[in-house]
């Protein structure tokens, strides 16, 4: 395996919520809004955008001003909620997996364990029976 091959691997939780978040429409406007409201380009778009506004566009910007920031925090509240119910159900979902991951390598080691046990027996009986032969 290659490196490139090693750095674009990704838990296979991961690999089922890109997917899902792939196939709905209104998961990826969402994702695209929040990774746009979450960046720099967005403060300096708001600060272009009400300077002018405030400076050029009204006489007294203030209240228009306070209404459209007031409604424009709910709808970032509402990104940031969705963003955060997201991560909750993908950590969810990859705990689900780690779990069944883990259980099956319980599994595999108790098996082992149990092998190792009965063949470190059957050395020992027959240690002791060649012992008892000489």
């Amino acid at each position: 395996m290659s490196e490139q091959d090693g750095m674009n691997r990704h838990h296979p939780a991961v690999v089922a919520h890109h997917k899902h978040r792939a196939e709905d429409l209104q998961l990826r406007i969402a994702d695209a809004i929040t990774r746009f409201a979450g960046s720099m380009p967005f403060v300096y778009a708001h600060a272009l955008v009400f300077a002018v506004w405030m400076l050029f566009a009204e006489s007294n910007p203030w209240p228009t001003l306070t209404l459209v920031v007031s409604l424009e925090a709910i709808f970032l509240s509402t990104f940031v909620m969705i963003g955060q119910n997201r991560q909750a159900a993908f950590q969810q979902m990859k705990a689900d997996h780690d779990f069944v991951e883990q259980e099956l390598e319980l599994k595999t080691n108790t098996e082992l364990t149990r092998a190792i046990h009965s063949m470190t027996q059957e050395l020992h009986r027959r240690l002791i029976e060649d012992d008892t032969r000489e």
